[in-house]
C-alpha cells in the first residue's frame, strides 16, 4: 500500500482517490497501468492510494460471520471498506481470469463491498428489493487486460467482466459513472504498444477528473 500526495494543483470536488490492484507481480503491466493512474490523479491535485492485494497478502475468503451479512471484523479488511467509503474516485486494475477477475480480486469485492458498508436495503427488507447504494464514488475506472483479441472478447464471450463490474458490482453499490477499457492481445504485445496502452491509461484517467 502506497500513498501519492498531489501536485500543486487541486480539485475541491474530488479530494480522494483508490487504486487497487491485483497481479501477483509487481513488474507486470497491471502494475504498470496502476501507477499510471495514480500518477495522473496525483498531478491533478487527488490524494492518491495504491493497493496492492497481494503485496498485503489480502485474504480472499468469506468468513462465515461475513457470509451471514455481520461486519467483518479483520482489520485489513475493515482497512480496506474504510478506503472505498471515503474515496471519490476508484480505479480497479486486475487481468480477465476465464472472464472474470482473479480469485484475490473476487474475494476483495466479497468482502469489502458488503451489505450495509458498500449497499443496503429498506429497514424490512429481505434482501430481494431494489438495493440502496451507499458509496460516494463519483467515478470508477475499471482496467482489464488479457490474451484474447478484443473483438473475440465481445462476439464470442459476451465481455462478461463489464457487466460483473458495471452493473453487478458498481452499479448495485451507487457508483454510476463507469468507464472500463480492455488492453489485449498482453502476451505479444511491443513496448511501443504497450506504452501506446499506458498513455490510453493516463488519458482515461484524466478524463474522470472532467
Amino acid at each position: 500500500m502506497n500513498a501519492i500526495q498531489p501536485g500543486p494543483a487541486m480539485t475541491p470536488a474530488i479530494r480522494r482517490g483508490l487504486v487497487v490492484v491485483a497481479h501477483p507481480d509487481p513488474a507486470s503491466f497491471n502494475h504498470a497501468l496502476a501507477h499510471a493512474v495514480a500518477a495522473s490523479w496525483a498531478a491533478a491535485g487527488i490524494v492518491v492510494k495504491v493497493r496492492d492485494l497481494h503485496a498485503e497478502r489480502f485474504d480472499p475468503v468469506l468468513t462465515l460471520d461475513e457470509q451471514r451479512g455481520r461486519p467483518a471484523t479483520d482489520p485489513l479488511v475493515r482497512d480496506h471498506i474504510a478506503d472505498v467509503q471515503s474515496s471519490r474516485l476508484l480505479a480497479i486494475v486486475h487481468p480477465n481470469c476465464w472472464g472474470a477477475p482473479p480469485a484475490i480480486m473476487k474475494g476483495w469485492i466479497d468482502r469489502v463491498f458488503a451489505q450495509d458498508a458498500a449497499y443496503a436495503f429498506e429497514k424490512g427488507s429481505g434482501g430481494g428489493d431494489v438495493p440502496i447504494g451507499l458509496l460516494a464514488i463519483e467515478r470508477a475506472l475499471v482496467l482489464n487486460t488479457g490474451n484474447t483479441p478484443v473483438a473475440r472478447e465481445q462476439e464470442v464471450f459476451g465481455d462478461p467482466l463489464d457487466r460483473i463490474w458495471r452493473q453487478c458490482v458498481l452499479h448495485y453499490c451507487g457508483v454510476t459513472q463507469v468507464e472500463r477499457e480492455l488492453f489485449a492481445v498482453v502476451a505479444d504485445s511491443t513496448r511501443q504498444q504497450r506504452q501506446i496502452w499506458l498513455s490510453r491509461a493516463a488519458e482515461l484517467a484524466n478524463s474522470m477528473l472532467q
